[in-house]
C-alpha cells in the first residue's frame, strides 16, 4: 500500500471492507517511491516504510550490548579534570569530596541508661549505668562500651569495659571484635566478638560472645525498640538475655540460660540530647543460676521501679 498516493479526502471509510484486508501480507517497507517526510527528517524511514514486526522486537530489547561502548571511551586518565588542571591542583578538592561522602571522622558518646532501681517489694536500691562511645567513619570505627551496677551506700557489684574494633558488614549492622575487662566482682579479661545494628522493623540489637582468660564462654543478647507516642514522648520495650556454656561457681552462674530482664521505659525528650524516663523491669535468674541463688537464700526474681536519664553528645 502506498500511503503517500492515497487520497484521504475521497476515501469512503464506510465502504471499506476491513474484513477482506490481509494485514499479514502487508509489507509496508516495499514501496515504489520514498516518503518525502523521511527525506526531510534526516533519512529516517516514515510510517510507510516501517516494519512493525521489527519495531516490536526492538521495543523488547532497548538496552545496548556491552560491545556498543567503544574502547576509546575507557582510555585516558582516571580523573578527567587532571588532564586540564593537573593532579596537584585537583588533590585538595578531591580530598574534601572524600571526607564529605563517608570519609569524615566523627564521634559520639551515648549514655543509654543511667538509672536508679527500687525493688517493688522493698530491699536495697541499686544504680545502673550502660554507656558507649565511638569515633571513626561510616565503615570503620573504634567503640568503647561500659556497664555495671551497685547498691546505693554499698560496694560496686558488677562492672565491665569493652574496647572494640567495629566494621560495617552491611547497611544496618556492624561486626565488632576486641577485649573486655571486668574490674568487679573479680578481675577477668575476655575476648569479644559480636554484632550491633538495626534489625528489621527498627529493633536495635546488640549481641556478643565472651571468652574469658579462664576458658569461660558466655553470651549476651540485648534488644530494644523506640515507639514514638508524640514528638517528645517515647516508650521503649527492652529485653536482655544472658547465657553460659558451663558453670562459673565463683560468679554464682550455672550453665544454660542464666538471666532474663524484660522491661518498659517511658521517656520524655526535653531536647533530643537529654531525656529523663521512668519504667519497670522484671529481672529473673533462670535454670541452674536460679537454683544457686535459692540455695544462698536469695530471691531469684523480682520487679523493679526505674527512674533514670538517657543522654548523648
Amino acid at each position: 500500500m502506498d500511503h503517500g498516493s492515497m487520497d484521504h479526502g475521497s476515501m469512503d471509510h464506510g465502504s471499506m471492507d476491513h474484513g477482506s484486508m490481509d494485514h499479514g501480507s502487508m509489507e509496508h517497507h516495499k514501496q515504489a517511491e520514498p516518503d518525502a517526510s523521511a527525506e526531510t527528517s534526516g533519512g529516517m524511514e516514515g510510517h510507510a516504510g516501517m516494519d512493525h514486526r521489527q519495531h516490536g522486537s526492538q521495543l523488547k530489547h532497548k538496552s545496548a550490548p556491552e560491545t556498543a561502548v567503544p574502547a576509546r571511551a575507557l582510555e585516558g586518565p582516571r580523573h578527567a579534570a587532571d588532564a586540564i588542571w593537573g593532579a596537584e591542583a585537583m588533590a585538595p578538592s578531591r580530598a574534601r569530596l572524600a571526607r564529605e561522602n563517608g570519609g569524615m571522622k566523627t564521634g559520639m558518646v551515648l549514655v543509654e541508661r543511667l538509672e536508679a532501681r527500687f525493688p517493688a517489694e522493698g530491699g536495697d536500691s541499686f544504680y545502673v549505668w550502660d554507656a558507649q562511645a565511638w569515633y571513626g567513619g561510616d565503615i570503620t570505627r573504634f567503640v568503647l562500651k561500659s556497664e555495671g551496677e551497685g547498691a546505693f551506700g554499698g560496694e560496686l557489684e558488677d562492672a565491665e569495659i569493652q574496647a572494640l574494633f567495629s566494621h560495617a558488614i552491611g547497611p544496618f549492622f556492624d561486626l565488632q571484635a576486641g577485649v573486655r575487662i571486668d574490674p568487679e566482682p573479680d578481675t577477668r579479661t575476655h575476648l569479644v566478638i559480636g554484632a550491633q545494628g538495626l534489625a528489621p522493623y527498627m529493633f536495635h540489637v546488640d549481641s556478643a560472645l565472651f571468652l574469658s582468660d579462664r576458658g569461660d564462654l558466655t553470651a549476651r543478647l540485648e534488644g530494644e525498640y523506640d515507639q514514638r507516642l508524640t514528638r517528645r514522648l517515647i516508650v521503649q520495650p527492652r529485653i536482655e538475655i544472658e547465657l553460659a556454656a558451663q558453670n562459673i561457681p565463683e560468679r554464682d552462674i550455672g550453665a544454660g540460660l542464666t538471666k532474663i530482664e524484660p522491661g518498659l521505659r517511658l521517656r520524655y525528650e526535653i531536647v533530643p540530647e537529654f531525656a529523663p524516663y521512668i519504667g519497670v523491669e522484671y529481672e529473673a535468674k533462670l535454670g541452674r543460676t536460679a537454683d544457686i541463688a535459692k540455695a544462698a537464700g536469695e530471691d531469684p526474681d523480682g520487679l523493679k521501679i526505674l527512674v533514670g536519664i538517657r543522654a548523648w553528645f
